[in-house]
């Protein structure tokens, strides 16, 4: 039987900070409002695109791996923040590398994105129809952003993770996987205008996300929940039996509910949101990539993922990790940073939803 092993991965997350502090300075908020109810300290927001920040972490995965890129047979992209929709943009990735021969496509169903995309790209390993795939999410949220609700906008930020899969012959790779839609959950989560109805087509086109707290929160606890309860009963496996838990970076308290719902200790749940806010689909990668350079993931550990999104959208999955932590190389790669501030940076955004943040530019 074919399996698909993780041999490569890679990140890339934006040089620009903006702390809570920072947004204290344009939004009537405070670190402690924000800290005590999310657990974030900060997040990163880009400069460069989706598909420049989804290149720079597949070089990473593909120099992790040492392999090259005229051998991927796959490039998926999982992404609802595109600056493009038509082409893709896993195909500017794919010819940014110079993986030839590769198909390429986009996957969106939000926050789940990368974790659908896994699955996709392992059952396509395991059914035989390719041999390497390269898996990103990547996002740039920060453009979505409501500068005048401060109850959502300091929620999320900006980022990108891949992994490289191959087929193989071991027991290793995403084992088992369970992927969900929550009924009747739709409205809860949305960015109303992200997209091409005509009704958006005109001249000031104001994205403001819809965010029901509340209803997520036990939406999103519970369809993890019963994801988690479907593979490790796939895989006969109890909570005590997983090394590693590295959920989606929403909330903290979704994480704790999540923990104390399976028994499952703090200790062994990775938590990055304090760093990096919810980077929607790059945030499992990017977890990922961290405990991989931390060395809190270590070879042949059981490790569980779990993930919801906009639709609302559950999934979880059972990954067995090989017998390798460290890359075999790393690659030169880089995208050059940005000169200026945050503010600097924001500075279009803020003026387009009416915030005054000129005193606080550093360019002319």
């Amino acid at each position: 039987m074919s399996y698909a092993a993780i041999t490569g991965w890679g990140s890339y997350v934006p040089p620009v900070l903006m702390t809570n502090e920072d947004m204290s300075k344009i939004v009537d908020t405070s670190d402690e409002w924000i800290f005590s109810r999310s657990g974030i300290r900060q997040r990163h927001y880009s400069h460069v695109p989706v598909g420049k920040m989804g290149w720079l972490a597949c070089e990473r995965a593909l120099a992790a791996a040492g392999v090259d890129a005229k051998d991927i047979d796959l490039i998926v992209l999982g992404c609802t923040s595109p600056e493009e929709y038509c082409p893709n943009t896993a195909s500017y990735i794919k010819n940014e590398l110079g993986a030839i021969k590769a198909t390429a496509f986009d996957l969106n169903s939000a926050c789940t994105s990368w974790v659908y995309a896994l699955n996709v790209a392992t059952d396509m390993i395991k059914a035989g129809s390719i041999k390497k795939a390269l898996v990103v999410g990547a996002e740039r949220i920060s453009l979505a952003m409501d500068w005048q609700k401060r109850e959502s906008c300091f929620l999320f930020g900006d980022g990108a993770g891949a992994v490289l899969l191959e087929s193989s012959q071991h027991q290793e790779g995403l084992l088992s996987a369970h992927l969900s839609c929550v009924p009747d959950s739709r409205e809860c989560l949305k960015l109303p205008g992200w997209g091409l109805s005509p009704l958006h087509f005109t001249d000031e086109i104001f994205i403001s996300l819809n965010f029901e707290g509340q209803e997520i929160f036990k939406s999103a606890v519970k369809g993890m929940g019963d994801s988690i309860a479907n593979v490790l009963d796939r895989e006969g496996l109890a909570p005590e039996d997983i090394d590693l838990f590295i959920p989606h970076q929403a909330n903290i308290r979704i994480i704790q509910s999540l923990a104390k719902r399976l028994n499952f200790p703090m200790e062994k749940v990775v938590v990055r949101i304090d760093e990096y806010a919810n980077t929607s689909a790059a945030s499992i990668p990017l977890a990922l990539c961290d405990a991989i350079e931390q060395e809190v993931l270590k070879p042949g550990m059981t490790i569980l993922v779990a993930t919801f999104g906009a639709g609302l959208t559950c999934g979880a999955g059972i990954i067995k990790w090989g017998d390798r932590n460290v890359p075999l190389a790393k690659s030169d790669k880089n995208i050059p940073g940005f000169e200026g501030t945050v503010f600097d940076l924001m500075a279009d955004s803020f003026s387009h939803y009416g915030v005054d943040a000129t005193h606080l530019l550093t360019k002319a």
